[in-house]
């Protein structure tokens, strides 16, 4: 309604709202023009009546009676011209008006009712038009990310972009898939997320049944189904309109979804997705706040109240987040599992567990885990996982990640049966440096050490920091650091001279070994 009075050949009739606000927000199908008393079932809703009022009821029960009827029938609005038959709008008309939410305006000069008839048919079917128009390209763009097999979380991606609003998907246990959200919002939406999701479903269910269309500031959930088998939903929180329409759009990304679902077959791509964004995430910061990123993991069905996490690289063989979800269930916990962290060689994953306080994670029940998650097509002898202490608590996790990716930077051991853990208890100097991997006085401490040797190794292919770590690794032993260099005791023993060479330092030093330790860890702290 409100654009129908913003048409230029409504204009020329000086019109004047007598029933507006909410009112005016009423859709207008079609304009029927028609001065009948008994115009009201000839309607079948969404229609604006244009009219003199030359044939409507004199008295003002009938006259109120008569508009109470245009609102039964749905009517969306009525544009009366006075001077014709109405020198003024009858109170009864407004009054009834009012009471019923119905749109009234008058015209105060006298029009040509067939162009304004042409005028607001024009703009519908133009809408109409556009309309048709953006449902073909949004049809389009999302069957084309179906086959092309875009991931979950692109078409999730896509479509809030396409929306310009946030969208979350979710699957059938409620747990997030893949969202996006703005960072600022994360906290207080993703908290309780499974209460918040629920209540959103049940208010949508209740709609439904009532037959009526969803408001500006209702959630819209479309499931994601196909051949009888419903995966999960997408919601839809408010936003600006679509000119496909909000509800249309979010159906084509489902359709993409579940088309995306069927391709995968038995495999979970799904939670392999939101898992590893979501591990990924943690270690790159991609969150605004601790807390918005601990409702963010809890949505995603990894428990943190009452709960010790433990952040874990495992190189060496390939681990699925499946796998790694299903050993951790073994032991009444959950795990998320993300992508090979910076500096880690392939294959390796960064993998964040949650157990229960009352379960200990001693070395037996870790060797176990490790064992539950290696692939049994690979190696166990190379298999290598990395722990970090336990932690509580969002932040205390992210660091405890960040030790266990320190540990996975070093060397891989190559004897021995597998699977080997390594635990950042065991190695403090790990510890400490990721403590102080930000403080710039480390860093610069380790620029400061190892220039030489990293300008000299960039500068002609070398191996001095690789010597060097070696050397450092098994300190009073160096043969078996010429080993563990794959060089000869004598290539090995020239490497060592030039290192001390270029550092000017004496290696059998103790505080040097230490300091150059420290500066070696910060080095691969950063991935390098």
């Amino acid at each position: 309604m409100r654009e129908v009075i913003a048409l230029d050949a409504v204009a020329q009739g000086v019109p004047e709202v007598l029933v507006g606000d909410a009112a005016l927000d009423a859709r207008v199908r079609w304009l029927h023009v028609s001065d009948s008393a008994g115009v009201a079932r000839l309607l079948d809703g969404g229609e604006l009546l244009l009219t003199t009022g030359s044939s409507w009821p004199v008295e003002p029960a009938e006259l109120t009676r008569f508009v109470e009827g245009l609102i039964a029938a749905g009517l969306s609005g009525v544009v009366l011209e006075l001077g014709t038959h109405y020198p003024a709008v009858p109170p009864a008309v407004e009054q009834a008006a009012r009471a019923g939410g119905l749109a009234l305006v008058v015209l105060h000069r006298e029009v040509k009712f067939v162009a304004l008839t042409e005028a607001v048919h024009s703009r519908i079917i133009s809408d109409q038009t556009d309309a048709l128009r953006a449902r073909d390209e949004v049809r389009e763009r999302f069957t084309a990310l179906a086959l092309r097999g875009s991931p979950a979380d692109f078409i999730v991606y896509q479509l809030a972009q396409t929306l310009g609003a946030p969208v979350i998907l979710e699957n059938r246990a409620h747990e997030i898939i893949a969202a996006e959200v703005p960072l600022a919002l994360e906290e207080e939406l993703f908290t309780d997320w499974e209460l918040r999701s629920r209540s959103a479903h049940r208010r949508t269910d209740q709609r439904r049944e009532r037959g009526a269309a969803p408001g500006p500031e209702d959630w819209l959930v479309v499931p994601v189904e196909a051949r009888g088998i419903r995966w999960g939903d997408l919601l839809l929180l408010p936003g600006p309109a679509h000119p496909a329409g909000r509800a249309a759009v979010l159906e084509q990304a489902a359709i993409a979804l579940a088309v995306g679902r069927l391709a995968d077959g038995d495999a979970d791509e799904w939670s392999r997705i939101s898992r590893r964004r979501l591990v990924d995430g943690l270690l790159a910061g991609r969150f605004a706040g601790a807390g918005g990123a601990a409702a963010r993991l809890e949505a995603a069905g990894l428990p943190l109240r009452n709960a010790r996490l433990y952040g874990i690289v495992a190189s060496g063989a390939p681990v699925s987040a499946e796998t790694a979800d299903a050993a951790a269930r073994s032991l009444r916990g959950r795990a998320i599992a993300g992508s090979a962290p910076d500096g880690v060689a392939a294959p390796a994953t960064a993998i964040l567990l949650s157990l229960p306080a009352d379960v200990a994670f001693g070395d037996d029940t870790a060797h176990a885990f490790a064992r539950a998650i290696c692939d049994p097509q690979s190696d166990p002898d190379r298999f290598v996982v990395s722990i970090g202490q336990a932690a509580e608590g969002v932040d205390d996790a992210l660091g405890s990640l960040h030790e266990a990716v320190d540990l996975g930077r070093g060397r891989r051991r190559r004897a021995g049966r597998g699977p080997h853990l390594r635990r950042s208890e065991d190695r403090p100097l790990v510890q400490l440096v990721t403590a102080l991997r930000g403080d710039h006085r480390i860093l610069e401490h380790g620029e400061r050490m190892l220039t030489p040797l990293i300008e000299y190794d960039l500068a002609r292919g070398g191996d001095l920091l690789d010597v060097l770590e070696a050397m450092l690794g098994h300190p009073g032993n160096r043969t078996a650091a010429a080993s563990a260099s794959h060089l000869s005791r004598s290539v090995f023993y020239q490497r060592i001279a030039l290192i001390e060479e270029l550092l000017e330092v004496d290696l059998d030093d103790g505080e040097t070994q230490t300091a150059l330790h420290i500066a070696l860890l910060v080095r691969r702290s950063a991935g390098r």
